[in-house]
């Protein structure tokens, strides 16, 4: 099964629009710890409306930690510095998609670390979308490849 890692966010209203995310298309969200705010459902609640109840959250105290539990999955990370269009890669099912932090990205210890990288195309000059917006085309993209949807297509 997809899931998703959000490594050391800074935006509640974020992560409660990646909890929503999760929990419509029934992919577990892990948020690495330390995140950059109060950790609250009050901080989520606007963005994942009714829908928090129904996710699957996995929190770890650290990358290390992280790492430890999910060792032998393959990590994909959203990067703007990847090489490799997100829709020319080849996901797998049991791929945990990476994503950065929002004012900084990943640190150079997990570009170092993830089994791949991969990248949105945009248009020049721009730096970088929303999180929650990247996060969401990669995993529809991923969820396509392997036919991961909850749902019959």
């Amino acid at each position: 099964m997809t899931e998703i890692a959000l490594y050391q966010p800074d935006i509640p209203p974020n992560v409660g629009t990646i909890l929503r995310l999760g929990a419509c298309l029934d992919v577990p969200v892990h948020v690495i710890e330390p995140a950059g705010f109060a950790w609250s459902e009050r901080s989520f609640r606007r963005a994942g409306l009714d829908y928090l109840a129904e996710a699957t959250l996995i929190r770890h105290g650290s990358y290390e930690d992280f790492c430890a539990v999910t060792a032998g999955r393959r990590q994909v990370l959203l990067s703007t510095k990847a090489q490799v269009h997100y829709t020319a890669f080849q996901f797998m099912q049991d791929d945990i998609l990476v994503v950065g932090r929002e004012t900084s990205g990943a640190p150079e210890e997990v570009h170092g670390r993830v089994d791949a990288r991969v990248i949105i195309p945009m248009r020049r000059g721009m730096r970088s979308l929303n999180v929650a917006i990247a996060c969401a085309m990669v995993v529809g993209e991923a969820l396509r490849q392997t036919k991961g949807f909850p749902f019959a297509l």
